[in-house]
């Protein structure tokens, strides 16, 4: 063999050594492309971002002295839509990114970031992502009447529901975090939030931040009621049929046939009067009576035959739609609430 064919041969062997070696490299390099894989998930997981959106939101119950509690929400939404609903208390949110469409009042609120957002109890509205393409996120609260007239001496009325007010917005925000960090469950071997110094540091920072809510935005009175019309008295009587009979509701029919209306007509005059459909303000009142079954400690798979959903996933999915957390976390952020509560040491 020549010198030359000597080289060929030496190079040929070097390739084929250099071959399993680039072959062990191989599954090495995926090992390591899936390790990385697995680090993205799991900081997505501790964000929250599980699936292929980063939607979250968190239900929080905080206590305010011995009998007083304030519900709030953190939420960041891609794509949810809430259903028509309405609330006992005052809504009194920030939006922190992002837009989002409130339908409210028989009108449209377009509401972009740093926007401070006042619904009045019973007022039935939505809410969904805005056209900016990037989902909306906010922090509500939901103070009782009674909680919003204390800094007020009266139920206040607010004409405008969306304000711009940065200087509101930010310490809106500021409290909304700082309760619902003290609201939190809490885990062996931490220190309990629940302190009475801390509560009535609360408590007085709410009073004065509802104090200049209303001083700044409400106007003096209460809103005018509209004079009961033959419409209003229909949807009424639909509404109290449909309450006394939440496990087995009647049909549309038979309301209509039990008024002597069409069906038509019963549903403009319960939609005028109460913003939806009878349908959806069934679901709406079903999920508030499994909101107080949910806060006396029953499971959600023991609520919702109880208030006439279908199952748990027949309930889990209104729930959502009209509280945007599912039952299970409703249950457990607000029980461990009470919990706080029972353990602050007021009198």
């Amino acid at each position: 063999m020549t010198g030359t064919e000597d080289a060929r041969a030496g190079r040929a062997r070097g390739a084929q050594g250099a071959a399993p070696g680039a072959q062990g490299a191989a599954p090495a390099a995926q090992g390591a492309a899936a390790g990385a894989q697995g680090a993205a998930r799991s900081a997505q997981g501790a964000l929250g971002l599980r699936g292929p959106t980063a939607e979250r939101a968190t239900w929080t119950r905080t206590a305010l002295g011995a009998s007083s509690t304030l519900d709030l929400l953190t939420a960041r939404f891609d794509r949810h839509r809430y259903a028509p609903h309405a609330h006992e208390e005052f809504t009194v949110g920030v939006c922190v990114s992002g837009t989002e469409i409130i339908d409210y009042r028989g009108g449209r609120l377009d509401v972009g970031r740093g926007a401070v957002v006042v619904l009045a109890p019973g007022e039935p509205h939505t809410g969904r992502p805005g056209s900016s393409g990037d989902g909306y996120a906010y922090r509500a609260m939901y103070p009782t009447p009674h909680l919003l007239a204390d800094g007020a001496r009266t139920v206040p009325h607010f004409r405008e529901a969306v304000l711009d007010d940065p200087e509101l917005a930010a310490a809106l925000r500021a409290a909304h975090t700082r309760l619902s960090a003290a609201g939190g469950p809490w885990q062996p071997g931490a220190a309990r939030p629940a302190d009475p110094a801390a509560t009535l540091a609360a408590e007085t920072r709410l009073t004065e931040l509802f104090a200049a809510l209303a001083r700044r935005h409400a106007t003096t009175g209460t809103s005018v009621r509209e004079p009961a019309t033959a419409g209003s008295c229909v949807a009424l009587a639909v509404r109290d049929r449909l309450a006394d009979g939440v496990l087995a509701p009647p049909t549309l029919t038979e309301l209509a046939t039990d008024l002597g209306l069409s069906r038509y007509q019963l549903l403009r005059a319960f939609r005028t009067t109460m913003g939806m459909p009878p349908y959806a303000w069934l679901a709406q009142y079903r999920v508030t009576r499994a909101r107080g079954l949910l806060e006396s400690g029953l499971r959600p798979a023991a609520v919702a035959g109880l208030v006439g959903f279908a199952d748990q996933a027949h309930l889990t999915r209104w729930f959502r739609r009209v509280m945007g957390v599912t039952p299970a976390a409703y249950r457990s952020s607000v029980r461990a609430g009470a919990a706080l509560g029972a353990g602050s040491g007021q009198p």
